[in-house]
């Protein structure tokens, strides 16, 4: 599953991240007073109780018993989409394995109305009793006498409603072309709401097969995993037909899957002989030819790379309209949000069509990796979607090398993991689950970036070759069962020979990763280097006496060869000395080429200038360029070197020509303009962006040149939007040319250039811009541009209107999922629209919780919401209102978001004195020139 949040990190957020306006990463700006032990941080610390051992309180759970397990779920739905209520019958075929006078199952929102046994070749034996337990969504079924050891069938018929959860069997609503509100009847049961569709044991160890049948309107579309088998009249009622589909593979209950509801689809076979659908909405069958495309390639690409052949006959790709996730990898029926599948030739921008071929790479990898092989429990939730989200990147760029993808992975999901782990209220990527209220919680940055980065680091280390061969072993070794992360280490390890088990614990089950230190001196033609780790943390160096350590593949380059690893060793103990022979007093060396390895790297001062004149004169390459920089931010926000010595390094990429570097300084630029937001010189910092951007700006210009590609767009997009929300006069005066042209018919934007030109009009405009943002969001029928607009009406600058954005944002305009989005937009947009947001999520939680359900979605609001705050009574007020209204599936993120804002009062106490001198210097200095 990929969830919604993620989808904001590629699409939308370039173009916020100046002036504290949303960059669309569900982990906002984070750092700590360079002390942790004194000072504001540790005090509010205190006050709050934040430590790494004080972490939400587990709650009781017990796993089902075991006496009772299926073999084989004959389901039958049959939804009503007028009173939004569904009737099911289950005959699961079970064995008892041990005598027992009940059964437990889960089971969540469900009223069973009969239940009854029949042991094989015996008399059936009906339920006496149902006994639910609530709070931990199970059923006991009692029955008169022991069922005895053997096999037999369990019947239970039971209603339930199509809820407006987004979660369970829900209803979606959509429009039809002439305007006509209808609703499907959707899935989506990942991480544990199969229960709220039938009862089962909803675990993911506990699999079987499923036949399913629908009873569905004669004129919707029936779909589930498996393909179509029969379509037959239903003979209680003339108007609905009887869907039959065949039986499935052995699997878990949480990938279950069905749709009933009106929809096109084109078709193809991959290469492979794989019947390829994607299903869009009635009339929009063109916006799905790019995902087919992709689905078509990834297919048989993956087949491949596993050498495991896909194992379904068919897949299907679904855009569905209400849905709280990005996508979900149901097995041969993926569902997915709809601006993560359907691409408008005409009005889809490149940052779409990217996002759109990397969540399909991501949902089909999972077809082999998550539903032919599956975890054992939720603690190895990371085994699913780290390795999906490693390897999509890998698809994406087998499918489009142009994108330069791995570069942008470092930028997005290894520098996002980096921030979240560096928290006191991190955690390990393996995290003991229990109750199903946990589970939530660990659909993050460390289970999926995280993850995905130290499978790129492990995949770097053992070499593609062996990788491939552990992995083959892995799949055909657990097909149709479960595994833990030790079998997925023992795989690689037989195949690569290496201490992958010995290396890799060091990274799952300790939260956090080293900082590197490395510091150098010549010996004649040779370069002596000094190499110790320590636990980097946001809050500054690590005081604790018994720091843990890591062992880390390192990697060294030198002047000579940027492309070839000089040197490789494995950093397993604090500190070594390395030897790199021939190396002349002049030349650099860099450490975590490509930056790979899992971890910060401080230079010694001399070895960090060499390394500068290389970014200047572009010889290290991008990613190295990226990395670089992002480790010298991440620093400073920390407080191990000042926040000025940041930013004066920032200004030797003034002539950077890649997209993703640029992507992400404006990034860490966000981050700072967001904490100064609470002083009066962002004015100045304002400045400061203007005239590192204004060079690149000026080079690129508004309109495609000739021979340009996605990346240019890419980055075109971005330093357009960056200039006119800080305040750039020439490109605003341009943006609102453009706009009004493009309001009046005369002269449409590209698609690409929509977010740039509607950011800067709305951070400049009034009640009329945003009226008129209103009504093209209005007259869209296109999802992304509706999510285009929602997301960037928080730039508003003026009071007044920033309420009417609210409460757009909770109306019938905005639909459930992407509400959050527009709420986090206000935030980020100023100081005052934070302050706004919050009061309204206070004063609204009660809707807005009931809404989500507790959900991840209620964690990724909050997060948004109050990250960009500092201080410690800014801390205590968001610990407080969560006291008295408490989230559980939020309990980590609010204590993560308790934790930045804290973070952010030290930085901002440390170093805000020094940075405005230096703007004021830089600016007297310019107005001199």
């Amino acid at each position: 599953m990929l969830l919604g949040g993620s989808a904001a990190v590629l699409v939308y957020r370039r173009l916020f991240t100046a002036s504290g306006c949303w960059r669309g990463r569900v982990v906002g700006p984070r750092a700590r007073s360079a002390t942790p032990a004194h000072g504001n941080w540790a005090s509010g610390k205190r006050l709050l109780g934040i430590s790494t051992d004080k972490m939400p309180a587990k709650r009781p759970f017990e796993r089902l018993p075991t006496d009772v397990s299926p073999e084989n779920y004959a389901l039958c739905l049959k939804p009503d989409l007028v009173d939004f209520t569904f009737e099911g019958k289950l005959e699961a075929s079970v064995e008892v394995r041990h005598a027992t006078n009940q059964i437990v199952m889960n089971c969540a929102d469900i009223d069973i109305i009969t239940a009854s046994y029949v042991p094989e070749g015996g008399q059936e034996i009906n339920a006496t009793g149902f006994n639910y337990q609530n709070e931990d969504e199970k059923v006991t079924l009692s029955f008169p006498s022991a069922l005895q050891k053997g096999n037999g069938t369990l019947k239970i018929d039971f209603v339930g409603e199509l809820n407006d959860k987004m979660k369970g069997f829900y209803r979606s609503k959509y429009t039809t072309l002439s305007g006509e509100t209808h609703f499907a009847a959707v899935s989506q049961f990942e991480p544990t709401d199969a229960r709220r569709a039938f009862p089962c044991w909803d675990e993911p160890s506990i699999k079987a097969t499923f036949d399913i049948t629908l009873i569905v309107p004669k004129d919707k579309i029936a779909l589930s995993n498996m393909n179509v088998t029969e379509r037959n009249p239903y003979p209680d009622d003339d108007d609905l037909v009887e869907v039959k589909f065949a039986k499935s593979p052995i699997m878990s209950t949480y990938l279950v899957a069905f749709v009933v509801g009106e929809y096109d689809f084109v078709e193809a076979k991959s290469s492979d002989g794989i019947l390829v659908r994607v299903y869009t909405p009635i009339g929009k069958a063109e916006q799905g030819k790019f995902a087919l495309e992709v689905a078509a390639k990834t297919l048989p690409f993956y087949g491949e790379y596993f050498n495991v052949p896909y194992p379904l006959p068919k897949i299907d790709l679904i855009a569905i309209a209400d849905f709280a996730a990005g996508a979900m990898e149901n097995w041969g029926l993926v569902t997915y949000r709809e601006t993560a599948l359907l691409i408008d030739p005409k009005n889809s921008c490149s940052s779409s069509k990217q996002w759109v071929a990397l969540v399909v790479g991501h949902e089909l990898a999972h077809q082999w990796f998550g539903n032919l092989v599956t975890m054992e429990w939720w603690t190895h939730l990371w085994l699913n979607e780290g390795f999906a989200s490693w390897i999509e990147y890998l698809c994406v760029d087998h499918c489009f090398p142009e994108y330069d993808i791995w570069t942008q992975f470092v930028s997005v999901d290894y520098t996002r993991a980096l921030e979240l782990d560096a928290l006191d209220s991190s955690h390990p990527i393996e995290v003991a689950v229990g109750h199903p209220a946990e589970v939530d919680e660990i659909f993050d940055a460390i289970s999926y970036s995280k993850g995905a980065s130290v499978i790129r680091m492990l995949h770097n280390y053992i070499g593609d070759v062996d990788f491939r061969k552990g992995m083959h072993v892995y799949l055909t070794t657990f097909q149709n069962r479960n595994a833990a992360t030790e079998d997925l280490w023992s795989s690689l390890e037989q195949a690569s020979g290496k201490p992958i088990n010995a290396i890799m614990s060091s990274w799952t089950k300790q939260m956090g990763f080293p900082l590197i230190y490395v510091e150098e001196k010549q010996e004649g033609d040779d370069r002596i280097l000094k190499i110790s780790q320590k636990k980097f943390c946001a809050s500054g160096p690590y005081g604790g006496s018994d720091c843990p350590h890591w062992m880390v593949p390192i990697s060294i380059c030198t002047s000579e060869d940027v492309s070839c690893d000089n040197v490789k060793v494995l950093l397993d103990q604090p500190e070594m000395t390395i030897t790199v022979k021939n190396v002349k007093p002049h030349q650099w060396i860099k450490l975590n080429p490509g930056t790979v390895g899992f971890c910060r790297i401080q230079y010694d001062p001399t070895m960090l200038e060499r390394l500068l004149s290389s970014v200047q004169n572009l010889a290290l390459p991008p990613v190295d360029r990226l990395g670089l920089q992002n480790d010298l931010f991440s620093l400073a926000r920390a407080g191990i070197v000042s926040t000025v010595e940041a930013l004066k390094v920032m200004e030797a990429f003034v002539n950077e020509p890649n997209y993703t570097v640029w992507s992400d300084i404006s990034t860490n630029l966000g981050t700072l303009s967001t904490l100064l937001s609470h002083t009066d010189f962002l004015e100045e910092m304002q400045e400061f962006i203007v005239d590192l951007f204004s060079h690149i700006g000026l080079k690129l210009g508004w309109d495609p040149k000739h021979g340009e590609g996605h990346l240019d767009a890419l980055l075109r997009a971005l330093v357009l939007g960056m200039l006119g929300k800080a305040g750039h006069q020439p490109t605003i005066e341009e943006a609102r040319r453009r706009f009004k042209d493009h309001v009046e018919g005369r002269l449409v934007l590209s698609a690409d250039l929509r977010s740039p030109v509607y950011l800067t009009v709305l951070k400049h405009g009034d009640a009329t811009t945003l009226e008129t943002m209103l009504k093209l969001h209005n007259q869209t029928d296109l999802q992304e541009e509706k999510v285009r607009i929602e997301r960037l009406l928080g730039a508003i600058l003026n009071p007044d209107l920033v309420q009417k954005v609210l409460t757009f944002a909770m109306s019938e305009e905005v639909r459930p999922q992407d509400t959050v989005f527009v709420l986090g937009g206000v935030s980020n947009g100023s100081l005052m629209g934070r302050k706004a947001a919050w009061k309204f999520l206070k004063d609204n939680w009660e809707e807005l919780y009931n809404r989500y359900q507790g959900g991840f979605l209620i964690s990724r609001l909050i997060k948004l919401t109050v990250d960009g705050f500092t201080g410690d009574k800014m801390a205590a007020d968001v610990k407080s209102f969560f006291e008295t209204h408490p989230a559980p599936a939020a309990e980590r993120t609010i204590q993560q978001s308790c934790e930045n804002i804290l973070l952010n009062g030290a930085w901002l106490k440390r170093d805000a004195e020094a940075i405005q001198q230096y703007l004021l210097q830089r600016k007297a200095a310019h107005l001199t020139v």
